[in-house]
């Protein structure tokens, strides 16, 4: 079993986004406290820049630790909320010791999936869309090049998901628009990473993509 994390070590951390450029980014945290079913570490830093990241209430992470030997420790983990201690905390989930590896697992469970989603920003005419992709974290749409939303723009929205039983939710979040990425079509990829969503819609939405990443495995 992998040696455990200790006060003052040193996490290493990336963060799981449709982002793709922010998701190869690499930050440092030391910890601060070690407790039954969480994790306190500092707000991370960037390795490269020296600047801090700031992270949401269930932004996803993988992470890993070098304990002694140099042995690189991974496991993935959320944040699940913030504490003030003198300094800002951010708060993680403990990792089960026994989910921790010495293999680097690379990304939480991302879908493909062509769902409905309407897009509201603030002072502009709101549109449906179709998303590439969804997860836990964020979901990713393909739009119009004339639709209003730019990078760091946020957005209310709506996405209708369907389920295997039949059943159909309308999952309502907040979100940022963190990249536009445009197509030689004239459209755009609009990649969004949740700021605000209830944790019962958050777990359909993860739901939903067990079910259809089991789909895809059976073709």
């Amino acid at each position: 079993m992998a040696e455990l994390m200790k006060v003052n070590q040193l996490l290493h951390l990336q963060v799981n986004t449709i982002d793709e450029e922010e998701a190869k980014q690499e930050y440092k945290a030391r910890i601060s406290d070690v407790r039954a079913d969480t994790i306190l570490i500092e707000v991370p830093m960037n390795e490269r820049t020296g600047r801090l990241k700031r992270l949401y209430t269930g932004d996803e992470l993988n992470a890993y630790y070098v304990s002694d030997g140099g042995v690189k420790n991974y496991f993935q983990s959320s944040v699940i909320g913030f504490r003030e201690q003198g300094i800002k905390l951010v708060a993680i989930a403990k990792p089960d010791p026994a989910s921790i590896t010495k293999i680097q697992r690379r990304s939480f469970l991302r879908i493909p999936a062509e769902l409905e989603v309407s897009v509201t920003s603030a002072g502009h005419t709101p549109f449906i869309a179709l998303t590439e992709d969804v997860g836990g974290g964020g979901v990713s749409f393909i739009c119009g090049g004339d639709e209003k939303v730019e990078a760091s723009d946020h957005v209310n929205c709506w996405l209708v998901v369907p389920y295997k039983n039949g059943s159909i939710e309308h999952l309502n979040f907040k979100a940022e628009a963190v990249r536009i990425k445009p197509l030689e079509s004239g459209r755009k990829i609009v990649m969004l990473q949740f700021s605000e969503i209830a944790d019962r819609d958050r777990q359909k939405l993860i739901q939903y993509c067990f079910e259809k990443q089991f789909d895809l495995r059976k073709n």
